[in-house]
């Protein structure tokens, strides 16, 4: 018989260990832009905070997913907690002592986003091996609920203690970060792929992941589709209703209203999740979340009102979040357990690498054509997407577990036939 997840000591444990995690990094999320602007009075270095987090998470998100299936998984967690917590405490004597030079908060920003594209892998990975196939659509909607529940809470309570001293933030950080060492310290399960070939920044072995998920048809359409077309589209008519609800910036109001709503649409999302196994209604979840943004961007497009979009950018959001939490569970279903921080890592990466762009392409479709077309043309985008996903014969059929790769012998010293030669490291 199988353990429900609230008597899964090991699942227990990684809940809380991202609670504290997460929770602390959204409180430095926003205390570390808006202490270099207190420090330097400049929006452009405040801004560059951002730049350089986006930027090495983009970087290093595929090795971090190659690191995570050749270290022990709950080892390398440790080591990304602990890291973490030597840089967060040393940028936090900084603060307290009224000296955090640029460089250092740089440094800081850059080993977050690093050590987090290491750290998210191994976590899915050792999830794999805490919590059996059948639970898995509950437990990855827990572990978003709580996610979101940070993202929420977390801006809120650093910003609060920002205005009491700008140390307390980062060493509330520092303190989530022994926490959430400790619990992962206390998990008794082990996990660590079975396979390793090739050296670890090879060719190969960083396009494994993409290469596991270009094979799968139903993945390929979801991720290119769901992840890649509609994630572009969406951040561009989010961006767009910001600006326009925000009446060209004169007033926050109508568009701080539309963002909240959707923060508050993905946390909907995340705690209605595990009442209804999205693992098992992901396509129909996918096709519900596109039809429903088409909707959303025609209604905005005729409705200049910002209640009316703000709960149709809600609805949105909260089928986006269930569909994505089937959809990854059905990831982590169907991937091997040799494979699954690359594969994890790959999805994140394609998911990840258009949002950038979104914001710029609303603004642009603004300005050239104004509010009206914008919508439109957005919606247009979002259609294209919802009708490949609901008619292509590849995103019908959900995938099905896939064997485990066989390991690799390693060569033999001496020269290698070319044919067989292995990636060298950086090809």
């Amino acid at each position: 018989m199988t353990t429900p997840l609230r008597g899964n000591r090991d699942f227990r444990l990684l809940w809380m260990s991202g609670l504290f995690a997460v929770l602390g990094g959204q409180m430095s999320a926003l205390a570390l832009p808006l202490l270099v602007l207190k420090e330097t009075g400049s929006a452009v270095q405040a801004g560059a905070v951002g730049t350089v987090s986006v930027g090495a998470v983009l970087i290093t998100m595929l090795p971090g997913g190659v690191v995570a299936d050749r270290v022990e998984r709950r080892r390398l967690m440790r080591l990304c907690d602990v890291g973490s917590l030597i840089v967060v405490t040393s940028l936090t004597v900084a603060v307290w002592f009224g000296h955090a030079p640029m460089p250092l908060v740089l440094l800081v920003a850059a080993a977050g986003a690093v050590l987090s594209s290491v750290y998210g892998p191994a976590v899915f990975g050792l999830m794999r091996a805490v919590v059996p196939p059948g639970q898995m659509g509950t437990a990855t909607a827990r572990l978003q609920a709580r996610t979101q529940t940070a993202r929420l809470v977390g801006p809120l309570v650093g910003g609060a203690l920002f205005g009491i001293h700008p140390a307390l933030p980062f060493a509330a950080e520092a303190l989530g970060l022994l926490l959430s060492t400790l619990c992962v310290a206390l998990v008794r399960t082990r996990s660590r792929a079975k396979a390793t070939a090739g050296p670890v920044l090879s060719r190969s072995e960083l396009t494994a992941g993409l290469t596991f998920l270009w094979r799968i048809p139903y993945l390929r359409t979801v991720l290119l589709v769901f992840g890649l077309g509609m994630n572009f589209a969406f951040g561009a008519m989010t961006f767009t209703a910001l600006s326009v609800f925000s009446e060209g910036g004169r007033s926050g109001i109508g568009g701080g209203f539309v963002i909240t709503c959707v923060s508050a649409g993905a946390l909907a999302g995340a705690l209605i999740a595990p009442r209804i196994s999205p693992d098992r209604y992901a396509r129909s979840l996918i096709l519900a979340t596109c039809w429903s943004c088409v909707a959303a961007a025609a209604t905005m497009a005729w409705l200049t009102d910002p209640l009316v979009a703000g709960a149709m950018c809600a609805l949105c959001m909260c089928l986006s979040t269930i569909a994505s939490i089937g959809f990854l569970s059905t990831l982590l279903i169907v991937t091997p357990e040799d494979r699954v921080g690359r594969v994890q890592s790959g999805a994140s990466f394609l998911s990840s690498i258009v949002q950038p762009f979104g914001p710029l392409a609303g603004g642009a479709l603004l300005t050239a054509f104004g509010a009206r077309w914008a919508f439109s043309l957005t919606g247009c985008v979002l259609a294209v997407s919802a009708l490949v996903v609901t008619l292509a014969p590849s995103a019908r059929k959900v995938a099905a577990p896939q064997p485990a790769e066989e390991p690799v012998t390693p060569p033999a010293p001496g020269p290698t036939p070319a044919k067989a030669q292995h990636a060298a490291p950086g090809d």
